[in-house]
């Protein structure tokens, strides 16, 4: 058992000051705190009336010797520091020595405590900061302390507090972090006699998560662990599709210390850029575990906000660390049938008699629901294979010519309108004349697949073993355009045979003369046609037959929107918009051969799962789901 010291005054007038008791909520936070760097393995938290009245914590931890009782409850002492350099790494989650004095000055506190060197324990009670008795006490090895009647000396403070829901959420949001951040650790909750919430502390986060938060929320959940200059960030990411729109289910520890940085959120939301839509956030529950003397925690009365040495390995720690999870173990979006269970109860000729032969009534709705599935081929960085086909056909590779997927050469249709029906092209990489064209390797090659046919002029389906799958042809395309055009250290550019003349508002037209550079990096050749307006020369060889002048205005209006002095935050929003103008569009006519070509280079790049938008690009339907639905299977 750490011994107790009193802090003289020149140490704890480092200490950031503040007030340690608002709410109920803080005494709890303080406590748990404590239970933790007592080493307890199992907390009981129990409250009433939202814990105005009376909250008990209860540990397993290594107690406190009697000859300290008395010291827990002065002002700035602690067993966690004792020196002021101790402050410059702080292991522990308390530190301050403030939180029991300022609980016993506000309310009646009883604690009952015994060290596993003691035959009997100590009972202690305190209450408005005077002492009222001391006494033996038969109890278990650890510590219980009871506060009864906050702010009760305090009546005006006691008018602050809110109803005692709100009162009562607050405490059980605080339990939940400490419990989802230490799952070796079993919590239990009790809310006014009702047991709300118990983990079982066996040291898994995802077994914690769903004790908290439920199966809906924990099965979504991706692993993460990864290590970056001696620092580890491990926990739980949300797959992309099943993000949030909000960013309340986004939860950031330091070394167990739950805290809220800008840093940390910024390097999460970066790591999901292009494979989540606008106006969606990831959820996450990650623990970053780092040298105590890199982060500060003296900094916020709360010690919620931290300050990093230097933020920026902290940065690529978290960025890295979910960028890898996301890529290595995110998974197909799975389709379910949801259907009414009570129908299907029924024989076959009453549903079909009901569904179709009642007058203004509709045929029984099967709807989408959204599930993980594992992925249908193994994942890898993406290839950039050529496919040999046993009977000789073969997608031709050459040096900067456009080739569609009939063999048409693109070339001789630059600078003609656009056709109603496109073709879907695909722009082959220049072949390094060092390197012979390899053949794709069985291990590369996309899995055996047959096409079903195609829904809607827009939907690809696709049968893979017993799954069904529904590829977005658009989504899909814009991904697989967006990462070839990320990939190419040199953009493959046409030459217009028409310059196209864009004019454009003021502001979009200095904010395109300003960025010509990073545009001529991004494939377009442009220059100042003056009042105005910009002539266009060459765009990136996908583009065949885009609409250049809208283009260049959606560039421009992009540019203006998101002002950022990083180069390739900007080139990725150039490629998004070129991307998405060269691909093929739902509604557009696709020839059974474009359709077969398509997929199959669709299905070598199996870490494509989203456009750049954040849309889906694939759905899954299980040949079980369906066959439930007909009866076949139970």
């Amino acid at each position: 058992m750490p011994k107790i010291n009193v802090l003289p005054k020149e140490i704890y007038s480092l200490i950031a000051a503040g007030e340690v008791v608002e709410r109920p909520m803080s005494v709890v936070k303080e406590m748990i705190e404590n239970s933790l760097d007592a080493g307890a393995k199992h907390i009981t938290v129990e409250i009433k009336n939202g814990g105005s009245t009376y909250i008990r914590i209860t540990d397993d931890g290594c107690g406190i010797a009697r000859e300290d009782v008395k010291k827990v409850f002065l002002p700035h002492a602690t067993s966690k520091i004792s020196k002021s350099e101790d402050l410059d790494s702080i292991s522990t989650l308390g530190f301050r020595g403030e939180a029991m004095a300022s609980i016993a000055a506000v309310s009646s506190v009883e604690l009952l405590t015994k060290t596993n060197d003691e035959d009997t324990g100590t009972r202690y009670e305190i209450s408005g900061g005077e002492e009222i008795s001391l006494s033996d006490a038969g109890c278990p090895n650890g510590t219980t302390v009871i506060v009864r009647n906050i702010f009760g000396n305090v009546p005006a403070r006691m008018k602050f507090l809110k109803k005692d829901v709100t009162e009562a959420n607050a405490v059980q949001g605080v339990t939940e972090r400490a419990a989802i951040s230490n799952p070796a650790v079993s919590f239990r909750f009790i809310r006014d006699g009702r047991q709300a919430l118990f983990t079982s502390g066996n040291g898994d986060m995802k077994s914690a998560v769903y004790s908290v938060y439920g199966a809906e929320f924990s099965d979504t959940l991706i692993d993460v662990d990864y290590s970056y200059e001696g620092m580890r960030v491990y926990g739980l990411v949300s797959s992309p599709h099943r993000s949030r729109k909000s960013r309340a289910m986004q939860f950031f520890f330091i070394n167990g210390r739950f805290v809220k940085s800008a840093t940390a959120v910024a390097a999460l939301e970066q790591a999901y850029k292009n494979s989540i839509m606008t106006g969606k956030y990831p959820a996450c529950v990650l623990n970053v575990e780092l040298d105590s003397k890199l982060v500060d925690v003296n900094v916020h009365p709360a010690k919620i906000e931290v300050r990093f040495v230097n933020e920026r390995p902290v940065f690529n720690l978290i960025f890295y660390g979910v960028k890898t999870a996301l890529e290595t173990k995110d998974t197909v979006k799975q389709g379910s049938f949801s259907a009414d269970e009570k129908r299907f109860a029924q024989s076959p000729a009453a549903v079909v008699k009901s569904d179709f032969f009642k007058k203004g009534e509709k045929p029984n709705q099967l709807r989408f629901a959204v599930n993980d599935t594992a992925n249908p081929w193994k994942l890898e960085s993406p290839r950039k294979p050529i496919y040999q086909s046993d009977g000789g056909e073969s997608v031709r590779k050459t040096a900067g010519i456009k080739l569609d997927i009939f063999g048409k050469n693109a070339e001789t249709r630059k600078g003609q309108p656009k056709r109603g029906a496109p073709d879907i092209l695909f722009e082959e990489e220049k072949e390094e004349k060092t390197e012979p064209a390899a053949v794709i390797d069985e291990k590369d090659a996309p899995p055996v697949f047959k096409i079903v046919g195609e829904a809607f002029k827009t939907y690809i389906i696709v049968e893979i073993e017993n799954d069904l799958y529904y590829i977005d042809k658009h989504a899909a395309h814009e991904r697989m355009n967006y990462e070839r055009l990320r990939a190419q250290s040199q953009i493959n550019s046409q030459v217009l045979l028409s310059p196209a003349a864009v004019k454009l508002s003021a502001d979009e037209y200095a904010v395109i003369i300003e960025n010509l550079p990073l545009l001529a990096k991004c494939g377009f050749a442009a220059e100042d046609f003056g009042n105005t307006s910009v002539l266009v020369r060459e765009t990136p060889a996908m583009l065949d037959g885009a609409d250049i002048s809208d283009l260049i205005i959606e560039i421009a209006q992009k540019l203006l929107e998101h002002k950022t002095d990083i180069e390739p935050e900007k080139m990725d929003w150039i490629f998004h918009s070129t991307a998405c103008r060269g691909a093929v569009k739902g509604g557009d006519n696709t020839s059974d051969y474009e359709r077969e070509l398509f997929v199959k280079k669709l299905l070598s790049m199996p870490n494509i799962r989203y456009c750049p938008h954040g849309r889906p690009v694939m759905i899954k339907i299980s040949r079980h789901e369906l066959e439930k639905q007909f009866g076949r299977i139970q």
